[in-house]
């Protein structure tokens, strides 16, 4: 069978350029399409890097789709139907509201893609193909081809997943979804054959929580140790407490972590059941991580039902004065499937069914302590100010290790992403990538 696995083009924010589009490669694609070998003619499309011809021969289509690219993915999906050729879904969104999902495509894959793909290729190559596949987490998370995608288009390739899922299950992520599978992990001899095998030795780890299980992250470090890695990765804020795993982090090589802070508000956290997030201890996560000179990225959520328009400032000079060195910000999005999603419905808060508009860029739902617009103005303020040429003089990193790569990030990706756009359309994403990396990271 010729089977064609498409990536819809993702939206971007106010805030973004098409460096994020090209920011990696689609790994969950990758990894289906390791697992077929020379079975069937396997073909890898990404619509942020290429247009798709949705008009070209296919025996099977597969779609990778999150929620505010269901409506781009039901669209792709009826022209091939049109056709007679079948279209199975998955992803995060079709695992946690495949009812949502199954009327645009022929079939949706419900949780880990290892579980069920082998039997959807079969039975679709029979045409015999179910409305619903769903997995379990029973077969070990796999490692992606690398070698079926041209990583020329694209800045970052050296991408890997060691785990998925999250032990905690807040109620504005998936993980708070009936449907959710919950976390696991891969073996760690097939990691560290996958990182041996990289071009670099400079990593991202793409998890959703990479000290989900601290006793296997210690592990994990304790055999990428002798590998002289520099990587990074998500967290959650309760690895201030994981003093000793902070510091095998750092001298593996971690030069940066992303963490949901979320917001400054403790009672906001209680709200969605954020409970490993201590405000009163972020002041000593900031301290901890910088001692260890590893940059934070830290990510804030507006809009929970205590926000009020002085939230704004209040973060802002928050995050000035302890010099993060950078911030993703976002405004609360009620995923469909989610449990704040079915509350805010249950109160008929949501005024916005438009799905293409749940990027976290978009009020659709009633705030309380504001109004939408309020709402959306102040986000979109805080990113002005933080970007601000004063505000990143004022979060300079104390030493210089961190020095290089927090103006790479502040100046050229987010003050003056456009004019790094058009200088990789001049040369090739991926040999930008690795000239940012040797600067930033002398590797």
């Amino acid at each position: 069978m010729r089977i064609r696995l498409i990536q819809p083009a993702m939206h971007l924010r106010p805030m973004d350029t098409d460096l994020k589009r090209r920011m990696s490669p689609p790994l969950g694609l990758m990894t289906l399409a390791g697992m077929i070998n020379d079975a069937h003619d396997v073909t890898i499309e990404n619509e942020n890097v290429e247009p798709l011809d949705l008009d070209g021969p296919a025996d099977l289509v597969g779609l990778s789709v999150t929620v505010d690219l269901l409506p781009r993915a039901a669209q792709i999906a009826a022209r091939f139907r049109a056709r007679g050729i079948p279209v199975v879904a998955g992803g995060v969104h079709p695992t946690c509201d495949p009812d949502g999902c199954e009327p645009h495509f022929d079939a949706v894959c419900v949780g880990p893609a290892e579980d069920t793909w082998l039997q959807i290729v079969e039975d679709a190559e029979r045409g015999r193909l179910q409305s619903r596949y769903i997995g379990t987490s029973t077969s070990a998370m796999r490692a992606p081809a690398n070698t079926v995608l041209d990583p020329t288009p694209y800045l970052y390739t050296s991408i890997v997943s060691t785990s998925r899922g999250c032990p905690f299950s807040c109620d504005f992520c998936y993980n708070s979804a009936p449907t959710a599978v919950g976390y696991r992990h891969r073996e760690i001899d097939d990691i560290v054959s996958e990182i041996r095998a990289l071009p670099t030795r400079h990593v991202m780890f793409v998890d959703d929580n990479f000290v989900a299980d601290p006793r296997w992250t210690q592990e994990l470090l304790r055999r990428l140790a002798p590998l002289d890695l520099r990587w990074n990765a998500a967290v959650t804020a309760n690895v201030t407490s994981m003093v000793g795993l902070l510091d095998h982090m750092r001298e593996t090589g971690c030069e940066s972590l992303f963490i949901g802070l979320e917001t400054l508000s403790s009672s906001s956290l209680r709200g969605v059941r954020k409970r490993q997030n201590r405000v009163e201890r972020y002041d000593d996560l900031v301290e901890a991580l910088h001692d260890r000179q590893i940059m934070l990225d830290a990510s804030f959520v507006f809009g929970f039902d205590g926000d009020e328009p002085e939230i704004f400032p209040r973060t802002l000079d928050w995050i000035v004065t302890r010099r993060v060195e950078t911030v993703t910000s976002h405004i609360l999005t009620p995923y469909p499937g989610t449990a704040l999603h079915a509350r805010m419905a249950e109160q008929g808060r949501i005024f916005d069914q438009d799905l293409s508009h749940y990027d976290t860029a978009h009020v659709v739902y009633s705030p309380i302590g504001m109004t939408a617009d309020e709402l959306r103005d102040g986000y979109l303020w805080l990113y002005d100010q933080i970007y601000s040429w004063p505000n990143i003089a004022r979060r300079l990193p104390g030493d210089t290790r961190r020095l290089r790569p927090y103006l790479l990030f502040n100046i050229l990706y987010r003050k003056y992403g456009r004019a790094t756009e058009r200088l990789c359309r001049m040369a090739t994403y991926e040999r930008i990538g690795r000239l940012a990396r040797r600067l930033a990271y002398r590797v």
